[in-house]
C-alpha cells in the first residue's frame, strides 16, 4: 500500500491520501472497520510520530511573510495571483511539500 499522498493514484483517486486519512483517523474507526484494515491491507493506527504538527498563528504569519518576502524579491512586485504556491529552494525532510 501507498504510504504518502499522490504515489498511487487509481481512477482519480489517491490512495496514498486515503491510507494516510484511514490511519490517521484510526480511533474514529468502528472496530469492524480497523479489523478489516489490519486483517485485509495490513494497515495499522498512525504513530505519534506521524501525526501533523499543529503550527501556531504566529508561526503561520511567519511563513507567510516570508513567502511575500521572497516573491518580491523574485519579481519585484506583490500583485500576486490567486492560486499562486510560493515553493521554498530548501526542502523539508521526506520530501514534504512547502506551502511556504
Amino acid at each position: 500500500m501507498p504510504v504518502q499522498a499522490s504515489e498511487v493514484i487509481v481512477l482519480g483517486e489517491d490512495l496514498g491520501a486515503w491510507v494516510a486519512a484511514q490511519r490517521l483517523g484510526w480511533d474514529k474507526l468502528l472496530p469492524a472497520q480497523q479489523w478489516l484494515l489490519e486483517s485485509t491491507l495490513g494497515l495499522e493506527p498512525a504513530g505519534d510520530d506521524e501525526r501533523p504538527v499543529r503550527r501556531s498563528q504566529s508561526a503561520a504569519w511567519e511563513r507567510n511573510i516570508a513567502a511575500a518576502r521572497q516573491f518580491h524579491a523574485r519579481e519585484g512586485h506583490l500583485t500576486v495571483p490567486r492560486k499562486h504556491i510560493e515553493r521554498n529552494r530548501r526542502r523539508r525532510a521526506g520530501g514534504a511539500r512547502a506551502n511556504s
